[in-house]
């Protein structure tokens, strides 16, 4: 796709055997597509424009352990009032760094890039104090051991809002490298609470985990 080649969809097209495409010269020396017929029957534009580009993923607390190695509290349901909801969360104390682990299947449409993520969490306190969550991740693909290192870690802070049992939830993270991402992989990420870094005297209860990350496909064949 160019200013003198004009593509469907603004976009390039990787061409294949028996595909059939019909041009106009619109100008002197430029040119645009009027029909492009994939040999698979394919469309060349997704109908729905939301197929590629950022997508979530929501990782809640019960899909989450606490690691063997400085894990945080056992997953527990905490009642607010009967009839209303129950909460769902991992404790983290404040005595000491604490960490839990989930993983997850990206998609093959994933571009292996860089993801974000959001912390949805509540505190114990009533106060406006911060925790700081951390995130790292590694993949692994088949035929490949899952004793390896996370990647680096990104760190977010965020503020109780002077309620306990209020829902918190975090400012979006800078990028997160992914350590080996590739296709056809298991991600394995490592959320924890620097008490360090944080200001609360309080356990922290975690609710769950949103993904952010970038699909370059519009389907996972």
């Amino acid at each position: 796709h160019a200013t003198d080649l004009i593509l469907p969809g603004g976009a390039n097209i990787t061409t294949a055997a028996g595909d059939e495409a019909e041009f106009i010269e619109y100008a002197s020396g430029d040119y645009r597509c009027t029909n492009y017929s994939k040999a698979t029957g394919k469309a060349v534009v997704a109908s729905h424009s939301a197929t590629i580009g950022l997508q979530t993923i929501w990782v809640p607390s019960t899909a989450m352990t606490p690691t063997d190695d400085s894990g945080c509290e056992s997953l527990t349901s905490a009642e607010t009032q009967a009839g209303r909801p129950d909460m769902i969360v991992l404790d983290f104390p404040v005595s000491e760094d604490k960490f839990a682990q989930f993983q997850v299947a990206f998609p093959k449409s994933w571009n292996e890039g860089v993801i974000k993520f959001q912390v949805f969490w509540c505190s114990t306190a009533t106060d406006t104090d911060a925790v700081n969550w951390t995130l790292q991740g590694v993949s692994v693909p088949d035929n490949s051991t899952i004793d390896v290192a996370y990647g680096t870690a990104v760190d977010v802070d965020d503020l109780n809002q002077s309620t306990a049992e209020e829902m918190l939830v975090s400012p979006l993270s800078a990028d997160l490298t992914i350590a080996s991402a590739a296709v056809d992989t298991v991600t394995f990420f490592r959320i924890g609470r620097d008490v360090s870094e944080g200001t609360a005297a309080e356990d922290a209860r975690l609710l769950g985990v949103k993904l952010f990350f970038t699909t370059d496909a519009e389907n996972d064949d």
